[in-house]
């Protein structure tokens, strides 16, 4: 539980750089749920938070999001 109160304390590039650690797939999964954030999709968890990127992050960490490959176009 300490750590979760000492990461809200840090600013949110330095929790984006902590949880993503370079990884493309997390990097991705991120950007994505961001824009459906934006284009007004609701949060997976109850929250005060506004911040899209915020959000997103939050339910990576809780582990709500994951990502799933695109479905492939049929001929």
């Amino acid at each position: 539980m300490a750590d979760n109160a000492d990461a809200s304390h840090e600013s949110l590039p330095v929790r984006l750089m902590q949880e993503v650690e370079g990884s493309y797939r997390k990097t991705t999964l991120l950007q994505k749920r961001v824009r459906e954030l934006v284009r007004g999709q609701r949060p997976l968890y109850e929250t005060r938070e506004t911040n899209p990127i915020a959000i997103a992050l939050e339910e990576l960490r809780r582990g709500l999001i994951e990502l799933v490959a695109d479905e492939q176009p049929t001929f």
